[in-house]
């Protein structure tokens, strides 16, 4: 009898970890591991193993994924250690991609695999941030391999796997942010239809003379409805305005033409 086979990559940029657990996994009948040691790196696996014809069914990510790397980063030059190098850019030529922004990015890039973030502590916001990511479970780094199998199995099936101690806060953090996103929503609704058109060039970082060529307004009557904008939202700066659209699921301005809204939706 052929046992199907689950193909799992961990992701974590503590070799010393992720070897152990890739090993772990290993002596499973039914699993194949392979490791990344940065989310980079992990997305070039997927897209290497899409080439090849071949497909990885789960990501364990490492919730911290990237946090040294980060912090470096955020270190002036002249105060940076003697012997650390720079992070390495990641594959959007950024910095470091962290573990919820590599869930997000399979989820978007490879809808077909299921992620799983292992977390050294219980965090509810960071784990209602993973599952909006897309996680299918958030699981402690320290738990059994029994309930890591447990988990992995489980999201194949489409199930979400948190641990109990975490579902209330969870479940708390979940609905602040829809009550968030369902204020904003309503703030957005109030602007008019081409207070909307400019806020979505605002969202796709277009500048007033920018906004004013592609609307065909004249800076100043830009500059009268990029205030009005302001005023409505409720806001002081046009990243707040920003932010907030982006949470009422206002995209941006299609530069190549349409309007378009989340869901490709045309305005």
């Amino acid at each position: 009898m052929v046992v199907a086979r689950i193909r799992v990559l961990v992701v974590d940029d503590h070799r010393i970890f992720a070897e152990s657990l890739a090993a772990a996994l290993a002596a499973e009948q039914d699993v194949d591991v392979s490791a990344a040691g940065s989310g980079p790196a992990a997305l070039r696996a997927l897209e290497r193993a899409a080439v090849e014809g071949r497909r990885f069914d789960v990501l364990l990510i490492d919730a911290d994924l990237g946090a040294v790397a980060v912090e470096a980063a955020r270190v002036p030059e002249q105060r940076r250690p003697p012997g650390r190098p720079v992070p390495a850019p990641g594959p959007d030529g950024g910095g470091a991609v962290d573990g919820i922004s590599l869930v997000a990015g399979v989820r978007s890039g490879h809808p077909g695999v299921r992620t799983v973030v292992l977390a050294e502590r219980d965090d509810p916001r960071r784990a209602a941030a993973a599952l909006q990511a897309g996680a299918g479970g958030w699981v402690a780094k320290d738990c059994s391999l029994s309930r890591l199998l447990a988990v992995i199995r489980g999201v194949l099936r489409d199930e979400t796997h948190l641990p109990p101690a975490l579902l209330t806060g969870v479940l708390r953090e979940l609905t602040a942010a829809r009550k968030h996103r369902t204020e904003s929503e309503r703030l957005v609704e109030s602007l008019t239809p081409r207070e909307r058109e400019v806020l979505r060039c605002m969202v796709a970082g277009l500048g007033r003379k920018a906004v004013a060529e592609r609307l065909y307004l004249s800076p100043h009557t830009v500059r009268t409805h990029m205030q009005n904008v302001l005023g409505k939202l409720g806001v002081h700066s046009t990243l707040a305005a920003v932010a907030l659209a982006r949470r009422a699921g206002v995209g941006p301005v299609d530069l190549a033409g349409d309007v378009v809204e989340r869901g490709g939706q045309l305005a």
